[in-house]
């Protein structure tokens, strides 16, 4: 998936988060306001929060300060000019709430597309479809996988391609995998090279990556064709490459997509991200967290990689001494650009 064949970088929008900012539900929500270069998000909808402003919320050093309020109606009267409104949070069994729907098509009819990341494709119900057309607007089912006739099973050509190839890993599901990319893609800018990345899920896309697919809606014998083709295609124009992982390695439910994500990008070098305090996985209480050292030896095992940095939520210090590997917090000022000093010095 590209967007930016149809929206041009900072296209003023609406996010809607209702009862999720501040939340790990609301992850794809806090990626647009604190990182999105497709979507400016001018106002946040969330009536749990109406009255605050996204820098309180999230608590944490960069973020704008956009206010958040308790309707799209409100946010509309606050951004007048937004082109977009992006769904932000996928409600627990991903359908789209009751709740939801007048304030949604309210947006329409004042002429905002709508980019979706609910499990229900909006797209393919007449009902929207048609009441897209009437408002003259369209909609963006952001999971949706790529069709029949793209996919294809991963056949090397990703080895043949001039530019660098990083991927970030992890230990476990929600362990800082895409910021890391991000904020290595952002550094890698901030210091003169020319950068892409690619996405593998939905916040990802919708924060701005070059390509992108939500990897876990793809079947299973073409994951890897699909993230080759979206590596390939963005290698054409860049000279290094930074890949969004997915889950772990030693990962009992997901393992299958994050091995594809690894054969199909083919990197040069991996950065691992960790949460040194988490023992269980995220959701999956009869699952341990099998650690750095493990998960290391597995990437490593699989692929040609050299896992060159850890992208920890602890102590860089002890964290760099403990396993012998350069180590650093995206959140600490200079982090990122550790992370980055150690990846170029194995390219």
């Amino acid at each position: 998936m590209n967007f930016y064949s149809t929206f041009d970088p900072e296209t003023p929008a609406v996010v809607l988060a209702e009862g999720a900012f501040g939340t790990p539900s609301g992850k794809t929500a806090h990626g647009i306001v604190m990182h999105g270069e497709l979507f400016d998000a001018r106002v946040v909808v969330d009536s749990t929060r109406a009255g605050t402003t996204a820098d309180a919320v999230l608590g944490r050093e960069g973020v704008p300060d956009v206010p958040v309020v308790d309707s799209i109606r409100s946010a509309l009267d606050y951004a007048p000019d937004a082109e977009a409104l992006v769904i932000g949070v996928a409600p627990a069994g991903g359908e789209l709430p009751e709740s939801w729907v007048a304030d949604i098509k309210y947006a329409m009819r004042e002429g905002c597309d709508v980019i979706s990341g609910l499990h229900m494709f909006l797209s393919d119900h007449e009902e929207w479809s048609e009441f897209a057309s009437e408002c003259g607007v369209e909609l963006f089912d952001v999971r949706k996988p790529p069709a029949e006739a793209d996919l294809r099973v991963a056949d090397g050509r990703s080895k043949d391609i001039s530019a660098d190839v990083v991927v970030t890993m992890g230990t476990d599901c929600a362990v800082g995998k895409r910021t890391t990319t991000f904020e290595l893609y952002r550094a890698a800018h901030s210091a003169g090279l020319d950068a892409g990345w690619v996405a593998t899920g939905q916040t990802g896309i919708m924060v701005g990556a070059q390509r992108g697919v939500v990897i876990d809606r793809v079947p299973a014998d073409f994951t890897a064709g699909v993230v080759e083709d979206l590596v390939c295609s963005v290698a054409e124009a860049h000279e290094i490459v930074f890949v969004e992982g997915q889950a772990a390695l030693t990962h009992p439910a997901y393992a299958g997509v994050t091995i594809s994500i690894l054969h199909g990008a083919n990197p040069d070098a991996v950065v691992l991200a960790d949460d040194p305090d988490r023992t269980g996985r995220t959701h999956f209480d009869r699952f341990s967290v099998t650690g750095v050292e493990q998960e290391r030896r597995a990437i490593e095992a699989v692929s040609d990689a050299t896992v060159t940095a850890l992208s920890t939520w602890g102590d860089p210090d002890t964290e760099s001494d403990k396993y012998d590997l350069p180590a650093a917090n995206t959140y600490h000022e200079g982090g990122t650009e550790q992370l980055l000093k150690a990846v170029r010095s194995v390219l």
